[in-house]
């Protein structure tokens, strides 16, 4: 069953060094206009996005969702969650790969112990969704040349 569907469309101009994308038809259309480029991807942001910074995003705020629903199930509350995630890009093999993503995790949870704490974080880790994208995924590819 289908929970959710979520869907960015690129579009992409010129070279991949010179070139430039732009995110349109999003679904929330917060990401409408965003603009990615290889140097945002490899150099420096300048208020452009990347797809590790998209990641990342993507892992931080999955991961503090599974945090404060494994907190729930223990009938906690968490009184604030500070969730980073780091997406590194490397070169592995002679091709760029997406090689880890580190998360760090601060809470704030009243009358739980740092031993309650490390075990929610522990089975957050395997309930979060983008987590187990990272670890197993399915990749499904489409395309179109167009004339």
């Amino acid at each position: 069953m289908v929970i959710a569907q979520r869907n960015v469309t690129m579009s992409w101009t010129g070279g991949l060094e010179q070139g430039s994308g732009e995110f349109s038809e999003t679904n929330s259309s917060v990401l409408d206009s965003q603009a990615v480029t290889w140097a945002s991807r490899t150099e420096a942001p300048e208020n452009r996005t990347s797809p590790e910074e998209l990641l990342a995003a993507a892992h931080s705020a999955c991961f503090g969702m599974s945090v404060a629903g494994a907190l729930g199930k223990k009938k906690h509350e968490p009184e604030r969650l500070m969730v980073t995630a780091t997406v590194t890009l490397d070169e592995v093999d002679g091709a760029l790969t997406i090689t880890a993503s580190e998360i760090s995790v601060v809470g704030r949870v009243p009358g739980m112990s740092s031993e309650e704490f490390a075990s929610v974080i522990e089975e957050a880790e395997k309930g979060c969704p983008v987590s187990r994208l990272f670890s197993s995924a399915t990749i499904t590819v489409e395309s179109l040349l167009e004339e």
